[in-house]
């Protein structure tokens, strides 16, 4: 499947909240093995539909190639640790910034597979901050809201000084 272009920060679409997925198709499924080779090619561990202007609650996460790919439609976090843990982010729509964000350690979630089943899932540690991130980008919070506002300055002009 192709390769879609990255939308780049600050692209408005970023801060746009996607809409939930309601038809299980082969539209959806292509959508899905598009967003693993564009997040691939990137390269990255989780992508958005947001990430390639595609306004839909779509999220593939592929955290090792052991681990294998994990596909989460409609994806909504229902509970959150109150132990956090620190691990440095970044986006694919902002690639070589980085920072370190706080989040809770563990989350418990649902989401809908591919064909529309739902499912309760927990997650911890890296997957459990890769799966805020990529909510976060789906209700339409960049990762860069998670920081102080002196920290994001200092990277949007990080970021717009190595665009130029």
């Amino acid at each position: 499947m192709p390769v879609r272009p990255i939308i780049r920060f600050p692209d408005p679409l970023l801060k746009t909240a996607c809409a939930p997925v309601t038809v299980f198709d082969d539209g959806l499924r292509n959508l899905t093995i598009d967003l693993l080779d564009t997040m691939r090619a990137a390269p990255g561990v989780g992508i958005t539909a947001a990430h390639v202007g595609v306004l839909q609650r779509v999220t593939v996460i592929e955290l090792s190639l052991e681990d294998g790919v994990r596909t989460y439609i409609n994806p909504e976090i229902t509970w959150f640790s109150e132990e956090t843990m620190r691990h440095v982010e970044g986006s694919v729509s902002m690639p070589g910034i980085t920072d370190e964000v706080v989040r809770p350690r563990a989350i418990r979630f649902r989401y809908q597979d591919i064909t529309g089943e739902t499912h309760d899932a927990a997650a911890e540690d890296f997957l459990a901050v890769c799966i805020q991130h990529e909510v976060d980008q789906l209700n339409g919070q960049f990762w860069l809201q998670r920081l102080s506002k002196l920290k994001r300055d200092r990277l949007v002009k990080k970021w717009e000084k190595a665009r130029d």
